[in-house]
Formats: structure tokens, sequence, C-alpha cells
């Protein structure tokens, strides 16, 4: 393709989100913008049962979960190999040492593919065309 995009590397997501209308729209707007959305799970629990099956390329979790904490996602993901992206209204203060980086809530659907898009730049060593406002990368 000589002027569009290139495919995502971070094709397969994990969407950790206990808010429903923003799990609904989160999955609904990356699976019709190409992204394959493995599973949306409401807490920890269930995001840890997932990991280990291998395939997902990136996981998008809020902090707040019910009765459960993102952190916990984000520390087994990190020995897993797989980045985390925060989406959460305030990220935690270990953030930097258990996470790729947190897109502040709110955000807009756009600002979250160009959040996507700028986890994936930094993986790959480059730096990021567009930093959506309320994203702060750690790497």
């Amino acid at each position: 393709m000589l002027f569009g995009r290139t495919e995502s590397r971070l094709k397969n997501l994990l969407i950790v989100e206990d808010e429903p209308l923003i799990a609904f729209d989160n999955e609904h707007f990356l699976a019709t913008h190409g992204y394959i959305v493995i599973a949306t799970v409401d807490n920890a629990g269930a995001a840890l049962e997932l990991l280990p099956a291998g395939g997902i390329d990136l996981i998008l979790s809020d902090v707040k979960l019910n009765d459960s904490d993102g952190r916990d996602v984000a520390v087994a993901a990190k020995s897993a190999g797989v980045p985390v992206l925060f989406v959460t209204g305030s990220c935690p203060i270990d953030a930097p040492e258990i996470a790729i980086g947190c897109l502040a809530k709110p955000y807009t659907q756009k600002e979250l593919r160009q959040a996507i898009e700028a986890v994936e730049a930094m993986l790959d060593g480059v730096k990021p065309k567009r930093m959506p406002k309320g994203l702060t990368l750690y790497r």
C-alpha cells in the first residue's frame, strides 16, 4: 500500500472495563476499525484467566474494577510479556513500572485509536506521530 495504513501488529486486544457502556463502545469501535477484540471482561480475575492462552497483543484496562484491581492484570501481563495501556480516570502511582502507558478518561474514540497507534510506535522504537491529549507513555 503506497499511502494507506499498514496493518497494526497490536491487532488482538483484551478489554478490561467494568462500565458497560464504555466497554461496549470501545469493543464496537475497535472491531469496526480492524482490531480483533479477544474478549471484553469486567474484572481482573476474568482477564487473568485469559492471559495464559496467549494471542493477546495489548490489554486496555481500567484500574478500578468490580471488586478487583486492574493493577493485578498489569503485573501478570508484564510477566507474560503483554503490554497494558491503562484507560482510567486516575493512573496508579506504580503505573510506570507495570504498564506501557495511561490514557486518561474521558477520552474520545479517536484518542483511543491514536493511543494504541502511539503504543505500537513506541514498541517499534519509533516516535509516535500523534500523541492524543491525556496519554502518557512510560518506556
